[in-house]
This record gives structure tokens, C-alpha cells and sequence, in this order.
């Protein structure tokens, strides 16, 4: 049975129970997709890891995607907040010679002043410009994929409704380069793309918005019920429904003392 015949009834239950810590989004195949930005983020990170003694990655998630790094530093680390994620990341980064400190998102890095050559960060939820200043050696890189402005909000204006033009600009690539710049860092390169997503069914709305959690805030499948059966019946009428996503490539260097 495909997920298409199945009832919006089964389709949201299941999603409502699938676990969503980490990110791994293996649960979409088949149900959703997502086009990639062209310059391949992890790749790239890879390639400054191997050339670095010590890197940094903020909010880490589960660690998938600093596990995907070939060549770890010999000095590596790791930042989460959320207690789940700490411990799926610390099973997966451990066993590769990486430490994982649980850290507040808000709150002051645990780490030395110029403690890292390069610090990377993929879609961190706020970027604390001062301390990714602060905890890069002079010379060191702040290497990052950023979620841009509003992103996927075809899908959070169904939910929320219009949103206001501050709220829909408040990730702007530029908002990025200027903050930096007030830290103290010179950008170096900084790219953008909108990119095409489909979702196929409404469980797979349900578990993206259960697992971007900042999307819809607080979103339960109890409150937003009637916009999730309207969208379900829209994708049944009219096929997959696509929004776009936003993503910026940003990378920022700590001038030489």
C-alpha cells in the first residue's frame, strides 16, 4: 500500500509517532524531496577539516553530518543542545575520536579563547557571531550552511498565515555579513539558493514540522488538525506540494593578529 492510499488518519498517526531526534531524514525517501545546493556543503567542510589541528562544529544535531567528515582533526569537538541529540551524536562522534559537549544554544561557547582553526556550523538555529569570534585562533575560518529567508513558507504561511516582512527577511545572507563583520570577522565568500521541495503525503508535512521544530512553533497534530486535513486533501486532489527552501554558504575569516 503506498502512502497516497492510506488515510489521512494513518498517515498523520504514524507520522505523530516516528522518533525525530538527530538529523537523519532517511523517513522522507519516497515521501518527500529536497533539491541540494550545488556547492555540497559536507564535501567542502571535509576538505578545511583535513587541513586543520583542531575544528569546532555548533549544534552538531545527532553528529551525522560531521560523522560524514573522512579525515577528523586531531582536536575535534562538538556542540548540542537538546538531550536526545547529545547522546545520539556522542554514540556516532565518539567512536571517531570527537568530543560532544552539551551546550545551551544561547549561551557562551564551553571553549578557550582561540581554541580552534575553524569552526563550521550546518543550519544552526542563531549564530552567536561574538563567540564564534571569540574561540577561532587569528587566522581561523567560520565555515557555515545557513538556513535563509523564509524558508519553506509556502509551508509555515498554510499553518500561520501571512507573516510579516521582518519575519520573513530575519535570515538574510546580509543580516549574516554585517553581524560578522561587527565581530570582527571578514567574509570571504557567501552564496545563495532557492531550492524546490515536494511533499508527497501528510505524514511527511507532519514529520518535518515535528522535527524543524522552529517552522511552525509548537506545533502538535492536535492544534493545526483541520490545516493538516485541508492540506492532505489538497495534495490528494492536486499532487505533491512543493515549497522552496532557502540556503546560504557563508565563510568568514578572523583576520592575523
Amino acid at each position: 500500500m503506498t502512502a497516497t492510499s492510506r488515510t489521512f488518519d494513518d498517515l498523520v498517526a504514524e507520522a505523530d509517532a516516528a522518533p525525530v531526534e538527530g538529523w537523519d531524514f532517511s523517513w522522507f525517501e519516497g515521501r518527500a524531496t529536497e533539491e541540494r545546493p550545488s556547492w555540497g556543503y559536507a564535501r567542502a567542510m571535509g576538505e578545511r577539516m583535513s587541513r586543520v589541528a583542531a575544528a569546532l562544529d555548533i549544534q552538531t544535531g545527532g553528529g551525522e553530518v560531521l560523522a560524514s567528515v573522512p579525515e577528523l582533526p586531531p582536536l575535534t569537538a562538538a556542540t548540542e543542545g537538546w538531550p536526545p541529540n547529545v547522546a545520539k551524536a556522542t554514540a556516532l562522534l565518539h567512536p571517531r575520536g570527537a568530543v560532544v559537549v552539551a551546550a545551551a544554544e544561547d549561551a557562551p561557547l564551553p571553549f578557550a579563547d582561540g581554541a580552534f582553526d575553524l569552526v563550521v556550523s550546518r543550519h544552526p538555529v542563531h549564530t552567536y557571531w561574538d563567540e564564534v569570534a571569540r574561540v577561532l585562533r587569528p587566522g581561523g575560518t567560520y565555515f557555515a550552511q545557513h538556513v535563509g529567508p523564509a524558508s519553506v513558507f509556502e509551508l509555515v504561511e498554510h499553518f500561520l498565515g501571512p507573516q510579516p516582512e521582518a519575519v520573513r527577511n530575519g535570515r538574510h545572507p546580509a543580516r549574516a555579513r554585517a553581524a560578522a563583520a561587527a565581530a570582527g570577522l571578514g567574509v570571504v565568500d557567501l552564496r545563495s539558493e532557492r531550492l524546490r521541495i515536494e511533499f508527497h503525503d501528510i505524514g511527511a508535512v507532519v514529520h518535518f514540522l515535528r522535527k524543524v521544530i522552529w517552522m511552525v512553533p509548537g506545533f502538535t497534530v492536535d492544534q493545526y488538525r483541520p490545516q493538516l486535513r485541508a492540506l492532505h486533501e489538497k495534495i490528494e486532489a492536486d499532487g505533491p506540494f512543493v515549497a522552496h527552501s532557502t540556503r546560504f554558504l557563508i565563510e568568514a575569516r578572523k583576520p592575523q593578529e
